[in-house]
């Protein structure tokens, strides 16, 4: 059956004599794509197949894979043979590399909170203020799509919204969901995007990430380097948290670096990502949707510890820290096994782009 594709337009664009033609997606001019094949992608027999369509059906409940995918959607629950299934109706196409791909993980955080201030819960953790003004510039400059313009109004002027320092001082116009017992388990909160909160009435709340205060997120870790507190082949999450544990005078210095300060909001279920469905561990990845479409099914291959991974993923989510064609953060689920394997993730990586096949297998 014929897959008729009408989502994306496609530019195709000659390059030498090569067999086939790089692609580049209309709505992602900085991407470049070269049809690859099944048999091309690393320790695609190990795959667990009936698992990975599994995932892509749940990704279907999403506006964005359907979108993408269409037919596909509709026609996956009734697969009979998953692997069949996925190479007869999917083309892959690797993404080309500026730079060398690099692939990290992230986990959903636990912190204990309450939803009183007191003496030892003291840090909130806020949902988007009311007075956070967010501006689409597509509407004005199409080629600016993907980008927002945060701020508040003084006067009737728009400037930059409290970066993380400001808001320690100012009374932020934003309800508070709760208030933690530790500013760095707030920051690695942040970061992570998602996470259960344990109430000291012993209720879990689940939160997810709602908005961000407009400025540009940057790595502490990056700074640690830089004033000579860590080496640069050394920065994990562990490492960055013993270090500030080690320091607390210095906390504050470090985490203030980074300017961007993250807002929730509650949710119904366990981690959620972009696309607003519960992430599920070592299938969900956040990307950069410059590059890569938001709902797409991805293959990525890369060499953790000696060890080669590979497999079929989903684009599911996104992250300030995430920047690049061929750039991944591998959702690894909740605990601390999962918080110790996504502190040390840095791995290179490459990438593929699944699309709905023109035409029967081949």
């Amino acid at each position: 059956m014929k897959i008729i594709f009408i989502s994306i337009v496609f530019i195709m664009v000659m390059v030498g004599c090569s067999k086939h033609q790089p692609l580049v997606l209309e709505n992602y001019p900085k991407s470049v794509f070269t049809q690859s094949s099944f048999e091309a992608l690393p320790l695609w027999e190990d795959e667990e197949y009936d698992k990975a369509l599994d995932t892509f059906i749940k990704s279907c409940r999403s506006s964005k894979t359907r979108s993408l995918y269409k037919e596909l959607c509709i026609q996956a629950p009734l697969a009979q043979d998953p692997k069949r299934f996925l190479q007869s109706h999917f083309l892959p196409y690797k993404i080309a590399k500026e730079k060398k791909g690099v692939l990290t993980g992230y986990y959903e955080p636990q912190l204990h909170c309450a939803k009183e201030q007191t003496q030892y819960y003291r840090y909130p953790i806020y949902e988007t203020p009311k007075d956070l003004i967010e501006v689409d510039l597509s509407s004005v400059y199409p080629e600016l799509k993907h980008y927002r313009l945060r701020g508040r109004l003084k006067g009737s002027k728009l400037i930059p919204y409290f970066d993380r320092k400001e808001s320690k001082v100012e009374e932020l116009n934003a309800s508070v969901i709760c208030y933690t017992d530790s500013k760095i388990d707030k920051f690695f909160l942040e970061i992570q995007g998602s996470g259960r909160l344990l109430l000291d009435t012993n209720e879990t709340l689940f939160i997810g990430y709602d908005n961000q205060n407009g400025h540009r997120y940057r790595a502490i870790g990056r700074y640690l380097v830089e004033i000579g507190a860590l080496q640069k082949e050394e920065v994990s999450l562990q490492s960055i948290r013993a270090w500030l544990e080690a320091n607390p005078s210095r906390i504050d210095e470090v985490l203030n670096y980074n300017r961007s300060l993250v807002f929730f909001k509650q949710r119904d279920q366990k981690a959620t990502g972009a696309l607003g469905l519960e992430l599920t561990p070592q299938r969900s990845v956040a990307i950069d949707r410059k590059y890569i479409p938001l709902g797409a099914m991805l293959y990525l291959s890369s060499t953790v510890e000696d060890e080669e991974i590979a497999g079929l993923v989903l684009a599911q989510d996104t992250g300030g820290a995430i920047k690049g064609a061929v750039r991944a953060d591998l959702f690894l689920g909740y605990g601390e096994d999962a918080m110790q394997v996504a502190g040390k993730l840095n791995a290179p990586l490459d990438l593929w782009l699944l699309l709905p096949r023109q035409g029967g297998e081949s």
